[in-house]
């Protein structure tokens, strides 16, 4: 799964950002994300991916692309299945 794909679709979708201003550097807020966008946004990811992103009350809240790309890409690897076994 192409997380920083997701974004953009994600933004282009629901904000009309264009696909070519959604870069790791760019800010959430500059792409017009709102904590109300934000809560959006994990919404959609765990529904699309089929995971829990919970964001604890330590945790600080990405400001640009990259930040959102790492908080889900890491979410996502704590829920992928364990891969080789025996398959019993």
């Amino acid at each position: 799964m192409d997380t920083l794909q997701l974004v953009k679709d994600f933004l282009a979708e629901r904000l009309e950002v264009p696909s070519d201003k959604v870069v790791p550097e760019a800010e959430l807020s500059d792409l017009g994300v709102d904590s109300l966008m934000f809560a959006e946004m994990l919404f959609e990811f765990e529904d699309r991916a089929k995971v829990n992103i919970d964001i604890t009350s330590g945790e600080v809240l990405p400001k640009t692309v990259a930040d959102l790309v790492t908080l889900i890409d890491a979410h996502l690897s704590q829920a992928a299945p364990p891969t080789g076994g025996t398959g019993t």
